[in-house]
């Protein structure tokens, strides 16, 4: 009754369709892989076959040792031999072949998911702070591609092992097969009052380890901030916390789990004496023999377990559902907009180079507050055009607009050609765009790897070039592996006037049309920063730069000023910019 009321109450909250829901999406990845999963069941069966015959085996050469049946014994003891080399050899090799199919199949579910989690809205994904989503993407996405391929050739083989012993056992004695069973209901009860429990603890123990990845994550990324204001024990202090919450509420559903396991081990134990004493008093009654006793005990428990075993898919069940939903979570959000063949028309003017456009646009993270108001800007081949305000302004916002990160609420945002064709910016048109962002953002590796993110068949004679032009091939020629020399993580060994250049240099690299530079010049001096700009003009005449600065020695150089202010991009006058660049 108990059991009845909490199915109702999931039916009336919405957990069991959420739950079905969830594993319609798992199954959906298995359907992928019937082959592998066919494959699967195959070798459970045959194992299950294989365990069967040689508890049988092991029953017939019992009783002829204590039969002293001398004629047969040196057949059965070469029948026993053979199948244990055999055994030893064919787990081998499923083995081999098990894991490579397994690592195979989750390679590839995890990159599928890897792609969607990357192509979802930047607006929806950056809700999610990123040690959240990279406990998602390794342990909740590992526990959805284990179970896609597993958990229904597992369930088939556990039921199968379970009727196959069962009617082993009731071959030999009806009465047995069933003392075997004794504990099934009890299982099953345990079974059903465990789920709620389970999915409750299984929610709030991945949240909480999205919690502290996230916290340890900033943790290692912000090392020098906490040295440097020497609040090391603050932080330690801070993690010991976490583990005491995540301690706290292992121990109370340890002590529940341990509650549980108690009355099973009990139940079990009962039922284990219970088929040992029916064993003993059949044996002694001379109805089996040593053979068969030996067979029911260790086929009693073999039934016990495959029983156990079907239950326990149960709580695997949830908790897959758990982690499948999590995943779902971040694969189900929107997606960036594409308009791959609009923005593919463009490649045919590209020598001439593109022109970026916000014409009346309006925008706002939320309803909340306004970030662009009403704006407009233009940028065009062989410009310089500089970005200027406050921080917090949205200068950033107008950046990300153009890369087509964010789309307007109200008004345009547009790349065009020389020859009149139109496209608003999107994910597609991203590929037209070099990007230098504020700070530092070297990988570790190479130099030469960090160029070639943005081209992989890049010769050696480019990115010398792309180094030249950036200002970077006087200090990289100077280090004893040059473009080869390894950079530790955020560019280790590397001062951020040098981090600047190599990502200066990648950004020419790519020699996308459009170059965008966020403060990418601030850690320069005056000359080598201008020196950069007129290289990358040199280089491309009709490559439209947009420079977000507050350097005058940039000012000077632009076509074009714009302002960030009280949520309005505006274009300066000749005598607004003429004062700027004086007043800096």
């Amino acid at each position: 009754m108990e059991t009845l009321k909490k199915l109702i109450a999931s039916l009336k909250d919405g957990s069991i369709k959420e739950m079905i829901a969830e594993w319609k999406w798992i199954l959906g990845y298995s359907r992928r892989y019937k082959k592998a999963i066919a494959f699967y069941m195959f070798l459970g069966i045959f194992s299950t076959v294989f365990g069967l015959i040689s508890a049988v085996a092991s029953q017939k050469l019992i009783d002829i040792v204590t039969g002293k049946q001398t004629d047969r014994l040196l057949v059965m003891a070469v029948v026993m031999v053979a199948m244990a080399l055999f055994s030893l050899i064919f787990n081998s090799v499923i083995s081999r072949v098990s894991l490579k199919i397994s690592i195979d199949i989750q390679n590839d579910i995890q990159a599928d998911i890897f792609e969607k989690i990357e192509d979802a809205s930047w607006m929806e994904l950056m809700k999610y702070h990123s040690g959240d989503i990279l406990n998602r993407f390794t342990n909740d996405v590992n526990i959805v591609a284990t179970n896609a391929i597993t958990w229904f050739p597992s369930l088939v083989v556990s039921i199968f092992n379970f009727i196959a012993t069962f009617c082993v056992i009731l071959y030999y004695d009806v009465v047995m097969a069933f003392i075997s069973l004794a504990s099934a209901p009890v299982m099953l009860l345990a079974s059903q009052l465990l789920l709620g429990r389970m999915q409750k603890y299984s929610k709030k123990v991945r949240a909480m380890n999205s919690d502290m990845m996230s916290f340890e994550q900033e943790a290692f990324f912000n090392m020098n901030t906490i040295k440097a204001f020497g609040i090391t024990d603050q932080y330690t202090r801070k993690l010991r916390g976490w583990q005491q919450k995540f301690k706290a509420y292992n121990l109370d559903y340890n002590l529940f789990s341990i509650k549980t396991n108690i009355l099973l081990s009990v139940v079990g134990m009962l039922t284990q004496y219970a088929a040992f004493g029916w064993g003993v008093y059949r044996l002694w009654g001379g109805f089996i023999t040593y053979g068969e006793m030996t067979l029911f005990l260790t086929q009693g428990a073999r039934l016990s377990s495959a029983f156990n075993s079907m239950v326990s898919f149960l709580p695997t069940a949830l908790n897959s559902s758990v982690a499948a939903g999590r995943v779902m979570e971040l694969v189900n959000l929107k997606r960036e907009e594409h308009l791959p063949e609009e923005s593919d028309r463009l490649n045919e003017a590209l020598e001439q180079g593109l022109t970026v456009q916000l014409k009346g646009v309006f925008f706002s993270y939320d309803k909340e507050k306004e970030i662009l108001t009403q704006s407009d800007f233009v940028a065009k081949p062989g410009e310089i055009v500089a970005v200027l305000g406050p921080s917090g302004e949205g200068k950033t916002t107008m950046l990300r607009m153009i890369l087509g990160l964010i789309t307007p609420d109200q008004g345009e945002a547009i790349l065009s050609d020389a020859n009149g064709n139109l496209v608003p910016l999107n994910a597609d048109t991203r590929k037209y765009f070099s990007y230098v962002p504020q700070g530092n953002t070297v990988f570790s590796g190479t130099i030469a790897d960090n160029l070639r993110m943005v081209k992989e068949d890049a010769t050696d004679e480019e990115i010398r070039e792309a180094l030249q032009i950036a200002c970077a091939w006087d200090f990289v020629e100077k280090i004893p592996e040059q473009m080869n020399g390894k950079l530790g993580e955020r560019g280790r060994g590397l001062s951020e006037g040098q981090a600047q250049r190599i990502a200066i240099a990648r950004a020419v690299l790519r020699d996308a049309p459009v170059l965008l530079l966020d403060e990418a010049t601030s850690a320069l001096d005056v000359e080598t920063e201008r020196r950069v700009l007129r290289n990358i003009i040199r280089q491309k005449p009709n490559k439209t730069c947009i420079v977000a600065t507050h350097r005058p020695s940039v000012l000077t150089m632009c076509q074009r000023l714009y302002r960030v202010m009280d949520t309005k991009v505006t274009r300066l006058s000749e005598e607004e910019a003429q004062k700027m660049v004086q007043d800096f």
